[in-house]
């Protein structure tokens, strides 16, 4: 622990995990909801049913494949992206997106929530189809517009769901996307990334896999399961002492 503590790329692993993991929590936490919100409004049926559809599809698509499509739409030759910025006089040269650390972030956070935007809205859409219709009613001869009904209704009642949710997202601060990040960074073979996409999963894996140093991994590896819980618990007894739903 003493030799863990006293390594600069602990600490830098540490920050990176945290910077993309609280980006996902306060960015890539709520768009799922607003998604299910959204989706909720949709009267068409059967238009409804094939946007859920279409967003659920990319969760199932490996982050092999998915890192292959932002390679070649972000690429510096010809790249989709970079096109379309350079056509509508954003840039006037190719971004290199990963040949510059300072983006990665942010590409971490949009494809995140590009693959799992669908997915992660799975529970508050059926928590949504819970909701009694007679609320609904009351509100229409009640002369509520769709805004209000949606706030005070829709949001309040699944709000024991959202905060359940929370929870567990904060319970797992810690826990970067280690397929994503590894595959982004081509196996971390990308050193021009290494400053900005190291985080405490690769850098566990890196020391106890690669270069066998099994109880130095050991060590950040528990360090970040206490940590983990201790959110974990913190979290479920805010949650509690504000009288909202709790895990235990």
């Amino acid at each position: 622990f003493e030799k863990m503590f006293e390594a600069p790329m602990f600490w830098r692993a540490f920050r990176n995990t945290l910077i993309i993991s609280f980006q996902n929590l306060l960015i890539g936490f709520p768009i799922p909801i607003l998604f299910a919100l959204l989706v909720n409004e949709i009267r068409n049926s059967a238009f409804k049913k094939t946007v859920q559809t279409i967003s659920y599809l990319p969760h199932f698509i490996s982050w092999v494949v998915c890192a292959t499509l932002m390679f070649d739409l972000m690429s510096t030759d010809g790249g989709a992206i970079n096109e379309f910025l350079m056509w509508i006089g954003v840039v006037k040269e190719p971004i290199g997106f990963f040949t510059e650390g300072k983006y990665f972030w942010g590409i971490t956070l949009c494809t995140d929530i590009w693959k799992e935007l669908g997915w992660n809205a799975i529970i508050f859409i059926s928590a949504i189809t819970s909701i009694s219709q007679d609320m609904y009613e009351a509100a229409d001869i009640d002369g509520a517009t769709r805004a209000q009904k949606m706030w005070h209704i829709t949001i309040k009642s699944i709000k024991p769901t959202i905060i359940l949710m929370f929870i567990f997202q904060v319970g797992g601060i810690l826990n970067a996307n280690f397929d994503q990040i590894m595959m982004l960074t081509k196996q971390m073979g990308n050193s021009m990334l290494k400053e900005y996409a190291d985080v405490l999963d690769t850098f566990i894996y890196r020391l106890g896999v690669s270069q066998g140093r099994f109880s130095f991994a050991a060590a950040a590896g528990l360090f970040k399961s206490i940590v983990n819980f201790a959110l974990l618990l913190g979290t479920n007894y805010v949650a509690g002492k504000f009288g909202e739903a709790q895990l235990f």
